[in-house]
């Protein structure tokens, strides 16, 4: 059995590491947007990052660039959500758990962490792709370590617990944010690029781009790792496992599991041929799934019963008792 706070650490290692990936992914495809095209809005392009990111944006008289948006999204030491603060994050849920972390992992973490620095001063020399490709990267070893390293128990379920349950997030951030574009928007192939999943679904649609085919493979292909379902099912998979009772006869008996259990349905049975049909409204249903999940994750997994409240109760019969005896 594994202690709370060491699957609660891996759990939200999983968590930031991806936050971190993939926000630096979908930084890089806008720096790229920003700087080579000049029919892009500058100002609007970065708050709709920064909508992506969940992000507070400054007021509308404050004008936004590519330069003042890397700063937010990739440099910020006290922006919560930056990706110097989900690796610092990552690194310190690292250090609290090295008992049931293999010592590679916590070397990458350390000094990807520590690299940091040097990476952001090339950065700033060469241009924001020298910090984000560091990232990714980095982020690439950590995630080959993981699966390389690590026992498939527990700790490695918890760990693609938080890794999917992030991705699911990330994923429908980045649909939302193009939701009601027309279905020929060259903004769809913005979401691919973000997604690492362009010549993916160029391959599997024979090139042919449209919003309704870019929605479908996004939110539905079963094969292609970055998927919503792909990776539901691979949560799904991972809180199965972790249940002590898996096979229990009256199905899920947990929050997390029937959270987890309604999303991938409403996934697996859907036509695609009408998914761009209120695909807003479905967008926002599982990013709300994906809160209500980790609410429930940390109440069935992290949640530990306070001492002091048998401290509480032993005080209390023990005061009870010293006043009988008085009034005897």
């Amino acid at each position: 059995m594994m202690l709370a706070r060491n699957a609660e650490s891996l759990y939200w290692i999983g968590r930031y590491v991806e936050r971190a990936d993939d926000t630096a992914r979908i930084l890089d495809v806008a720096v790229h947007q920003l700087l080579e095209d000049a029919t892009v809005n500058p100002d609007r392009t970065c708050r709709l990052v920064l909508q992506v990111l969940g992000m507070e944006a400054p007021d509308d008289d404050v004008e936004l660039d590519v330069w003042s948006l890397t700063e937010r999204v990739a440099y910020d030491k006290k922006g919560h959500g930056s990706i110097v603060d989900c690796i610092a994050a990552g690194r310190e849920n690292a250090r609290g758990a090295r008992e049931v972390t293999s010592s590679e992992m916590w070397e990458c973490l350390n000094t990807t962490y520590n690299g940091l620095s040097e990476a952001e001063r090339s950065a700033r020399k060469l241009g924001p792709y020298e910090f984000l490709s560091y990232v990714k990267n980095r982020a690439a070893m950590f995630a080959g370590l993981a699966d390389a390293t690590l026992s498939r128990d527990d700790g490695y379920r918890y760990l693609l617990l938080g890794r999917s349950v992030e991705r699911v997030d990330m994923t429908v951030r980045m649909l939302l944010s193009r939701a009601g574009d027309r279905s020929g928007s060259p903004a769809w192939v913005t979401v691919l690029r973000s997604a690492g999943a362009h010549d993916t679904y160029l391959r599997t649609y024979r090139g042919a781009l449209d919003a309704s085919r870019v929605v479908e493979f996004m939110l539905l292909d079963r094969l292609f790792p970055r998927s919503v379902f792909h990776a539901i099912t691979l949560a799904e998979q991972s809180l199965m496992e972790l249940d002590n009772r898996p096979n229990s006869r009256v199905g899920a008996r947990a929050e997390a599991q029937r959270v987890l259990g309604r999303a991938r349905s409403s996934l697996e049975f859907m036509q695609p041929g009408l998914l761009l049909d209120d695909l807003q409204d479905r967008l926002l249903a599982l990013q709300e799934a994906c809160r209500d999940l980790n609410e429930a994750v940390t109440l069935q997994y992290f949640h530990v019963s306070p001492y002091v409240a048998w401290a509480d109760v032993r005080a209390s019969s023990a005061e009870e008792h010293f006043i009988e005896e008085s009034e005897l």
